[in-house]
């Protein structure tokens, strides 16, 4: 039988293989001490499938899987000794006491959307807790209100509160792959943020695991830890399970669209005026400014675009910029009315008339090589600072900018109501941004310098003392722990939480006094044993 011999062959390979694997495990001290600890608590039959050695045959494709920064994805990127996949809740708690005993830091992992990588790497030996299997949404329309999975994608939470409601939503991101457990964690925002406020604004409740493996939701963990996990970065004190949100009301009907000025083309003129617009316009309309360096005809430039949603019809939103922003000559031809699921298809760049169930594509190992930087501007740029900034731009000739405006909702909530502070005060948000497809350090050199140097140029338009930076733009430069020291703690702490960062401190030191989570920007106790 001309078949039987390779056949066989593939199976004595795999058995070889197999063997071999096997017996690394089972010489790996640090893997026998977590497989008996778990053991304890979860069936052996299952322990297999949750915990993932760098021996494991699927080590690899499960640590990719998330990784969404190609930076961190490379063969010197320190690596996790173990990758433990939880199927349960009681997974998390046995996942958290274990470490504990087997003396390993735990990194949690949503979504895998950290823009520094650090919630799946580490100099320190380390495991990841990936969460991508609790991923349950549960909604009830007769409160309109959902439980969500930390595990969940934003686009699965849009699909789902689609299939139940057409003019219901919720005011999160516009990246429909991006984990709701690192983005509510660390405040979230989006398109309906001058309208409704952050994600946070709208969580309720929420399930927990705490230092000691007790699961608790907002009654059993207290009201400062309740405080902290919305918007102070949850990884700093516990594992969140999952999010009680309420849902939000949208019209049948919104607008959107997209208009493109050069600086040939009156593209000083909007930008200047986008500033005092945008956070003062009715509160059911959202522009985004985008600021690009490009080239036409062999010349090098700077692009303007300005991109919206608006909770309602078309005409109305034109007859509104015509008189607030002529300087836009928004045309009705510029818009499209569309439906609310089909306006969050829209900003993740697919076609209209995409199915919603797109939404639900996770776009595993979808990587490319990124930076990104924050600021926060509470006056507005003049003229000859745009201008300035123009001639920046296009000498670095690669990062972007891309302004998102508050006002609104935002500037009704106090500073103090959730550790995001930046409210009130704050025109609006920049996000510095550059991507690039070359390997390599020189490359990596190249694009993260050109970010610093215009994050330095911009020093003199942005916040001050302190500078402020937005937790869910993650960025390592601002600063990061070695002793995770208050001071230490200060440096990042302050830029992302102002003067919310004293009532974080008195949390995790309430919580978590031994600091068994944490990350490079993680909040530190008032005394810390390293």
């Amino acid at each position: 039988m001309p078949i039987s011999m390779p056949f066989s062959l593939s199976i004595l390979l795999c058995l070889v293989f197999f063997n071999f694997s096997f017996s690394w495990a089972a010489s790996d001290p640090a893997y026998q001490s977590l497989l008996q600890c778990l053991s304890q608590s979860i069936p052996s039959h299952n322990v297999s499938t949750i915990l993932f050695s760098k021996s494991n045959p699927s080590y690899a494709s499960v640590l990719r899987a998330y990784i969404r920064n190609a930076r961190f994805n490379t063969s010197s990127t320190p690596k996790p000794l173990m990758i433990i996949t939880p199927l349960e809740e009681s997974h998390v708690s046995a996942a958290i006491i274990c470490s504990q005993k087997v003396g390993f830091y735990l990194k949690i992992r949503s979504g895998g959307h950290d823009y520094e990588g650090l919630s799946y790497v580490f100099d320190k030996p380390f495991f990841v807790l990936d969460m991508f299997n609790l991923r349950s949404i549960s909604i009830d329309m007769a409160d309109k209100t959902a439980w969500v999975g930390t595990g969940a994608t934003l686009g699965e939470l849009y699909y789902n509160i689609w299939e139940k409601s057409k003019v219901h939503g919720f005011p999160a991101g516009a990246c429909p792959t991006v984990g709701v457990g690192g983005h509510f964690s660390g405040a979230g925002y989006g398109t309906m943020v001058r309208k409704y406020g952050l994600s946070v604004d709208h969580i309720v409740d929420a399930k927990i695991v705490n230092v000691d493996g007790e699961i608790l939701d907002r009654k059993g963990m207290g009201e400062d830890l309740f405080w902290a996990i919305r918007g102070g970065g949850a990884a700093s004190f516990c594992v969140v399970l999952s999010y009680k949100i309420e849902l939000v009301p949208v019209p049948e009907t919104v607008t959107v669209f997209r208009v493109e000025r050069l600086l040939a083309d009156n593209a000083t003129d909007v930008a200047l005026k986008w500033q005092s617009v945008s956070p003062t316009t009715d509160n059911n309309l959202f522009m985004r400014m985008l600021l690009q360096p490009v080239t036409r005809n062999k010349q090098k430039t700077l692009r303007v675009t300005v991109m919206a949603l608006y909770l309602g019809d078309a005409s109305s939103l034109v007859s509104l910029l015509g008189k607030d922003f002529p300087e836009l000559r928004l045309q009705k031809e510029n818009c499209t009315e569309t439906s609310w699921i089909d306006s969050v298809l829209w900003w993740a760049n697919f076609d209209l008339g995409t199915s919603p169930s797109a939404l639900l594509d996770r776009k595993l190992n979808d990587a490319y090589f990124l930076k990104r930087k924050s600021d926060y501007v509470q006056t507005p740029i003049p003229r000859d600072g745009l201008e300035s900034l123009w001639k920046k731009m296009i000498e670095l000739g690669k990062v972007g900018l891309v302004f998102n405006a508050y006002g609104g909702r935002m500037n009704e909530i106090k500073a103090t109501e959730t550790p995001f502070p930046h409210r009130a005060g704050n025109l609006y948000k920049i996000q510095y941004s550059v991507n690039w497809h070359e390997p390599g350090n020189m490359a990596e050199m190249n694009y993260t310098t050109q970010s610093k140097i215009l994050h330095d140029f911009m020093t003199q338009f942005v916040s001050k003392n302190p500078r402020s930076a937005y937790l869910n733009y993650r960025d390592i430069d601002i600063g990061a722990t070695d002793n995770w020291s208050y001071e230490e703690g200060k440096v990042y702490g302050e830029s992302y939480f102002n003067g919310n960062y004293e009532r974080l401190v008195d949390v995790k030191t309430a919580v978590d006094p031994q600091n068994f989570f944490r990350n490079e920007q993680s909040i530190p106790p008032r005394s810390s044993k390293t």
